[in-house]
């Protein structure tokens, strides 16, 4: 059967779909596929964590689920549509062998999309970048429920989007993050409004090209209906618009740091400013908060990409027709996440500073720039990034700089290249790196203290992926902080 046509209220009774991957989007895909009457079929290679458990639910309820090695090699006979998990690249032999046959591969979004309440068109502001997707997305929540809307972050972070689409109640809006990953496998959405923070290099282990990388970024522009919002600073983030296939009348809404042009947001003085959606942006603009209700904990002020995250999605809001008083509202109220530029203490005059969510160079370079002088802790696994524009960027910030991880030596590399005179303290393991995390960062905070001089701020901003020592940099950030406050 052709699932191609088929929403949430018709009947999937004879659709076979396979679910590739059984993490959380794809358990997310498996239940409400099985829910909807297809024969559901998952695989995936791994059967650790809570993924045996979730089986068992899922085979009570009918599913075929086939967990460890070997189970995704071959695509099984009278497949109808392929649900592939984001990670899973597109050449991997399983969607290789769905292209042949002419099977359907979408992505949990691209089923999400088609599975909307017809009857409950629930608009969604969708957000995407290398770095500050989710601080923006929950900014703009934050936002949407001061407007008094129902509304949650869904898709890459928080609830996965096919269960927020699937709710019996329907949302009023949603704000969704969008990875590249994501974007790759979505074809149809049309998102009421969308934005491209940034783009920088990440994740070249999966993509052969910075441009093709950029292309699945961009594939959120297409059919957008209201509002295409991008980074001034980035050019990238503005071609990507200008290349876009988008409804007509959908308007390009640039943000910056600067004072903004007629149809932007930026900021005059330190208060966050709206010359896109008011009626007299020819001559004026219309104040949505002030740098302090960013950061009213900070006496320094907020760092420069959290601004940039509040404009974006305040352009988000402000498109979908929220008041200013909300937009203020929101954004006071907001508190990021762990691990994003947070103060673990403060002795002798050094700060120190968790920012483990910094996992590309892109997003360690934007942590930097808000502290001077910085002893700056690094490293882990690069993804196939380089580092001599982040070290030429900030050298001149740079007190020491303590590397840790498998490829600590790519950044030291770029450090000798364009930082010579900058102190280097280089946590070693085996020769792949592959030492005690929690052991490894005790050493790199004790190396830390040793190059810190009063005034200076210790920053964990790795520049990398951290699953070569630590399960996630939310556990990397734990063991930074245990460690730091040891010493305290």
């Amino acid at each position: 059967m052709n699932p191609q046509h088929l929403g949430r209220h018709d009947s999937w009774e004879g659709v076979r779909a396979v679910v590739a991957g059984f993490g959380v989007s794809g358990f997310a895909a498996a239940d409400n596929l099985n829910h909807l009457g297809a024969r559901v079929v998952v695989l995936d290679e791994s059967d650790a964590g809570d993924r045996p458990a979730k089986a068992e639910l899922l085979e009570v309820l009918g599913a075929d689920v086939r967990l460890g090695a070997g189970a995704t090699a071959t695509l099984p006979e009278d497949v109808d549509l392929v649900v592939t998990s984001p990670g899973w690249r597109p050449d991997a032999p399983l969607l290789a062998q769905a292209r042949a046959r002419g099977v359907p591969v979408w992505g949990e979004v691209e089923l999400a999309w088609r599975l909307r309440d017809p009857d409950h068109r629930t608009p969604w502001l969708c957000v995407t970048g290398t770095n500050g997707k989710t601080t923006t997305v929950q900014m703009l929540d934050s936002v949407l429920r001061a407007a008094g809307l129902r509304s949650i972050a869904a898709g890459n972070v928080g609830l996965p989007i096919v269960e927020a689409v699937m709710d019996p109640e329907p949302y009023d809006v949603l704000a969704v993050e969008l990875s590249s990953f994501q974007l790759h496998y979505t074809d149809s959405m049309s998102a009421e409004s969308a934005a491209v923070l940034n783009i920088a290099e990440d994740h070249l282990d999966w993509y052969s090209s910075m441009r093709d990388y950029a292309a699945d970024k961009g594939r959120i522009y297409e059919r957008v209906q209201r509002a295409c919002v991008y980074n001034v600073a980035d050019p990238e983030t503005e071609r990507l618009v200008r290349e876009a296939d988008v409804v007509e009348g959908a308007r390009a809404v640039g943000f910056t740091l600067g004072m903004p042009a007629v149809g932007m947001l930026g900021v005059v003085e330190d208060i966050l400013a709206d010359r896109a959606f008011i009626e007299q942006r020819e001559s004026s603009a219309a104040e949505l908060c002030t740098l302090a209700d960013l950061a009213p904990d900070s006496p320094g002020g907020p760092a420069p990409h959290v601004v940039e995250n509040a404009l974006a999605a305040a352009a988000l809001a402000r498109a979908h027709g929220v008041s200013q008083a909300a937009v203020r509202e929101g954004l006071r109220s907001f508190r990021p996440d762990g691990h994003r530029i947070a103060v673990v203490g403060e002795r002798d005059g050094v700060t120190w500073v968790d920012d483990s969510k910094a996992t590309n160079p892109h997003a360690a370079q934007s942590s930097l720039r808000a502290y001077d002088p910085v002893v700056w802790v690094a490293g882990g696994l690069a993804k196939g990034a380089e580092f001599d524009d982040l070290v030429r960027a900030v050298r001149s910030r740079l007190r020491g700089v303590v590397l840790l991880g498998r490829d600590r030596d790519v950044i030291a590399a770029a450090l000798s290249r364009h930082a010579p005179d900058v102190p280097v303290i280089v946590v070693d393991g085996d020769e792949t790196g592959a030492v005690d995390g929690g052991h490894a960062m005790e050493r790199a905070v004790g190396a830390a203290a040793e190059l810190a001089r009063p005034g200076d701020t210790v920053l964990l901003a790795p520049g990398c992926a951290s699953m070569d020592m630590f399960t996630n940099y939310a556990e990397r950030g734990d063991a930074f902080a245990a460690a730091v406050r040891r010493r305290l």
